[in-house]
This record gives structure tokens, C-alpha cells and sequence, in this order.
């Protein structure tokens, strides 16, 4: 089936602000984000009404102050810029030029033409866009799901901790075909991965599938990718003014979710979590009923990062969270805890108030605040069977396994 014939059946949807939103008549810059003049007039039967008798409200919402269009984004990206400039199809076009004793291979695991991209609404079903990375994507299962978190914006890495993405957890990512969920743009967590990548993945047998789910607004460049079943140029390098920011050209497959806002985080989060369970419940073998197991990798992050730990630890079942220590913020704030904490998750005596102060320092945050993140920690080490504390060192030894897997609901190095 042509992907034309998927999205179109699927109906995938883009969103935007409706022109002439009565809340945002008085700014400089709408409450989505674009410059009132940045709106375009809406061809159709738009509602900009907001109830009867009602011409103004006082919270911009996306649910009523926006309209759907079918998506207009769509296709396979041709990365430009760089000295791994490269371009999707030609190169399935050289592999399908081979001779008879060297048969096709896919530069990507379940991509006819790798670095497959769609931009849909942000209440999108799980079941379609499942249904378009195996049917149209062709992407197979994994036997294993691992969800990066962590920082978004820029920041770096010790030596040694990059060191043990590169020789560990990306070899055994790719021993055990698993599929790695980031967010997808080259700067913050997902960079790393990126650089990861780089740096080994011309030792693996096959391809890393590396999927980016991201929010549309933040995408610099995003326009360059409108068009249907297109086949998009893409320019990597970043404009270093822009508070946007550009796609990883690691990754192979980019779900860009639209909320109507732009240079706004969050579009994506309902998308990224429903996703990750819908995985998490097909099944390995149908004989035995094994389901993918989930695994989430923190490094560094801020606040969010410490309230994603604690959605992932509250979920039925449970997803166990392997924290990389030394990589800063949340991730050390995390490990810190989880080392004052006993096996049933009590503090140790004398320590909270260290613990507070060192929350208000890293995160700048008022007392008030700090005490709200403080007692997330805390309900995270309720459940501290399920976090992991990984140094440097256990990544570097995933190189020496074979597989990786998780024996109950807790990570293990076996």
C-alpha cells in the first residue's frame, strides 16, 4: 500500500490556530505561539465563534481554539549539510542495483528508504500510526523498547560516560534489535544518542532502528518538509539564534506531532507514552505470550525528567528506569536519593534537608517547588526495586553480552 494511500485513509490530521481568535486580537503573539500576522487564512469552514453570545474566553485552549487540516507533511528526508550528507532514496535505488550474490539489504531495519517522517495531530490513534511504521515503514517488532529522557537542551557528557553509550548500550541496542525511542533533535539527550551512534555504529551487523517522536512547532526547518509523499530536502546546520531545533540525522524514522503552538514543549508526551505501552503489549513469541519488554534510560535532565520517573514507576505493570549517574541534574539528584534511601525506600536519617537544598541548586527552584520534587523522589524510591543506578563501567560491560534482559520488572545485565 503507498503511503499516500495509508495517510489518506488513516487520516492524519495537522493542526493550527484559527484565524481570528478572539483572545489573541490585542497581542503581538498569539497564545500558540506565531505572531498574529505569522496566521494564514483558513480556506473552509473554520468555527471562530466560542459559544453563544460568547466573544471572548480567558484560556486559550488547543481543543477549541484550533482547527484540523489532513496532513500535509509527509514522506522520507534527504539530510543535507555535512560530510554524512545523504540521501534517502538514491541510496535504496544503489541497493536494489546489486548483483544476484549480494542480496538487497536495507540501510535501515523496516524502512524501504530510512529516515521516514510524518507530522500528525496530537490525538492521532495509537492503532493508525502502529499500523503505518509496520505496514508502510515495514519496521518489525523489537525484542526490546528503550526510551531515552533527559535533558533538551545542550549539555555535556564526561568522556567516559560517552564512551559507555558508544561501546555498550548502542551494541547492545543493536544486539538485541531493539528499537530506541528519543526525542528526536540534535541537541539535548538526543544528541548524545546521536553522537552515540556515530562513533559505533559501523561496528554493528545491522542498523539501530531509532525512532524520534517530537513536537512539530519545535522543528527548525519544519517547512521544508511540507509536501505529500515527499521526498524532503533538509538542512542540519542550526541557525545559532534560533530557539528551534533541527532533526538528528541518526535517527531513522520521526513522528512530529502537531498541537497548533509553536516553540512549545509538550505536543508530544500523549503520543510518546500511549505508544510506548501499545508496544510494550504486542508479543515476542505468540507461543509463549512474552510481550517486548520497556526499559527507560535517564540521562541528565531537569524537573520533568523526575516527574517522567515516577509516570514510568506508577505504570501497570511498572517500567523499570536505569538512571546514568554522572550525567548531571535529575539523573545525579536521582541517584543521590536512591543511595540515602534504604530497600523499602526510607530516607535515611538527617538527610532531607541536604537533599532539598541540593534540588533548589540544581533546578533554581523556590522552596516550594523543591519540597513538590523532593516528595516525587520520594515515591520513587517506594517502588526502588524498579531503578537502577548504571555507572559508566556497567554500560561499557553490555558490550560483552549478548542479549539484555529483563527478568521480572527489574533491568538486569544478564
Amino acid at each position: 500500500m503507498k503511503l499516500i494511500t495509508l495517510i489518506t485513509h488513516f487520516l492524519f490530521t495537522f493542526i493550527r490556530c484559527i484565524p481570528g481568535c478572539q483572545i489573541c486580537q490585542q497581542l503581538v503573539r498569539c497564545c500558540c505561539g506565531r505572531l498574529i500576522k505569522e496566521h494564514r487564512p483558513f480556506a473552509g469552514n473554520a468555527v471562530t465563534s466560542f459559544g453563544d453570545g460568547q466573544t471572548q474566553s480567558e484560556t486559550w485552549t488547543v481543543e477549541k481554539d484550533t482547527v484540523k487540516s489532513p496532513t500535509n507533511a509527509y514522506g522520507t528526508i534527504d539530510f543535507q549539510g555535512g560530510s554524512q550528507g545523504c540521501k534517502a532514496k538514491s541510496r535504496h535505488m544503489q541497493l536494489r542495483s546489486r548483483t544476484a550474490d549480494q542480496p538487497e539489504r536495507s540501510m535501515y531495519p523496516g524502512s524501504r528508504y530510512g529516515y521516514s517522517f510524518v507530522r500528525l495531530s496530537c490525538d492521532s490513534k495509537i492503532e493508525d500510526i502502529l499500523q503505518l511504521m509496520v505496514k508502510e515503514w515495514r519496521m518489525q517488532f523489537p525484542k526490546l523498547l528503550i526510551s531515552v529522557h533527559g535533558g533538551t537542551q545542550k549539555f555535556d557528557l564526561h568522556p567516559r560516560i560517552k564512551d559507555a553509550l558508544s561501546k555498550g548500550f548502542i551494541k547492545a541496542a543493536g544486539t538485541t534489535r531493539a528499537w530506541i525511542l528519543t526525542g528526536g533533535v540534535n541537541n539535548g539527550v538526543a544528541e548524545h544518542i546521536e553522537d552515540a551512534l556515530k562513533d559505533h555504529a559501523s561496528h554493528l551487523s545491522h542498523k539501530v532502528c531509532t525512532i524520534g517522536i517530537a513536537p512539530w512547532g519545535l522543528i527548525d526547518g519544519r517547512h521544508d518538509l511540507l509536501g505529500r509523499n515527499v521526498e524532503a530536502p533538509y538542512q542540519t546546520l542550526r541557525n545559532p539564534l534560533s530557539k528551534l531545533h533541527k532533526l538528528s540525522r541518526s535517527h531513522t524514522h520521526f513522528i512530529l506531532v502537531d498541537d497548533g503552538t509553536v516553540g512549545q514543549y509538550g505536543a508530544d508526551t500523549r503520543i510518546r507514552q500511549e505508544l510506548e505501552s501499545r508496544i510494550s503489549l504486542q508479543q515476542i513469541h505468540a507461543r509463549t505470550g512474552k510481550r517486548i519488554p520497556i526499559v527507560a534510560l535517564i540521562l541528565e535532565g531537569g524537573p520533568n525528567t523526575i516527574f517522567t520517573v515516577f509516570d514510568y514507576l506508577q505504570q501497570i505493570p511498572p517500567v523499570p528506569v536505569v538512571v546514568c549517574e554522572g550525567s548531571g541534574r535529575a539523573a545525579d539528584l536521582l541517584v543521590y536519593v536512591y543511595k540515602q534511601t534504604e530497600s523499602q525506600g526510607n530516607l535515611l536519617d538527617g538527610v532531607q534537608c541536604d537533599i532539598i537544598t541540593a534540588i533548589k541548586k540544581t533546578f533554581g527552584l523556590n522552596h516550594s517547588e523543591a519540597l513538590h520534587i523532593f516528595q516525587t523522589l520520594m515515591a520513587c524510591m517506594k517502588t526502588k526495586h524498579l531503578v537502577s543506578s548504571m555507572i559508566p563501567e556497567c554500560l561499557i560491560a553490555l558490550s560483552d553480552r549478548t542479549s539484555v534482559s529483563l527478568k521480572g520488572v527489574v533491568f538486569c545485565l544478564s
